[in-house]
């Protein structure tokens, strides 16, 4: 029991690090939610909803862009906020 100061200390850092991913997720869900409505008031704008219109407005084909690499983003980071079992047993494994 000689490390159990650094298991601890790892545990305090790995709730620290959930908290902060969640707190990203929810910041990064909200810009998406904003670009949606921008995409959708460019639409409404330009009377275009179909993506394969010549017409479709330049800016909603960006902001769809922006919107799915966030929303890519979201999901990276919903596996990385659920840690796997196996990995903290390894690590309590090395720290002891």
């Amino acid at each position: 029991m000689a490390n159990s100061y650094r298991l601890e200390t790892l545990r305090g850092t790995a709730a620290v690090n959930r908290l902060q991913i969640a707190t990203l997720i929810g910041n990064l869900s909200r810009s998406a939610e904003l670009l949606t409505v921008d995409i959708e008031h460019e639409e409404t704008q330009a009377g275009v909803r179909d993506l394969s219109d010549p017409t479709y407005p330049v800016l909603a084909q960006s902001l769809r862009a922006r919107r799915d690499n966030i929303r890519a983003t979201i999901a990276m980071l919903e596996n990385l906020r659920t840690p796997k079992a196996s990995a903290l047993d390894t690590t309590e494994r090395e720290v002891a």
